[in-house]
């Protein structure tokens, strides 16, 4: 296959990926990550973005490691599946997290953008 077409279907699939992980996280969040962006509310967008670049460095590292489409795939899903479990785990471990982001307790927000990281960048360094 030509490189040129083997890049058009990893970006695409890729961003696909990333609406589908955005629609699967805003499901299972308590509260509505793009109304509180866009009125302004910082610990939402640090909770969020925080978990979509995450996601996006498990896709880059399987991108990057696995030469088949389906293994990219798969630990695509794998790696939606650990930031969802990362914000179930920590929506029980830190109690009134979901309350202190709505209510734009940025600390909160970059506290949980950090933790979603850091589960991305060891779940991307797993695959290596």
């Amino acid at each position: 296959m030509h490189p040129a077409l083997t890049y058009l279907i990893y970006i695409a699939s890729a961003l696909v990926m990333l609406g589908a992980f955005t629609l699967v996280y805003t499901a299972i969040t308590r509260y509505r990550e793009f109304e509180l962006i866009h009125e302004g509310n910082i610990a939402a967008m640090l909770s969020y973005g925080g978990a979509l670049v995450g996601f996006s460095f498990t896709l880059c590292s399987s991108i990057a490691v696995h030469a088949t489409f389906v293994m990219f795939v798969l630990w695509g899903l794998a790696a939606m599946a650990v930031q969802a479990l990362v914000y179930a785990v920590m929506g029980r471990v830190i109690r009134g997290m979901d309350d202190a982001i709505q209510e734009n307790n940025i600390a909160m927000g970059g506290l949980m953008g950090s933790i979603s990281l850091a589960a991305g960048i060891v779940n991307a360094a797993c695959l290596t």
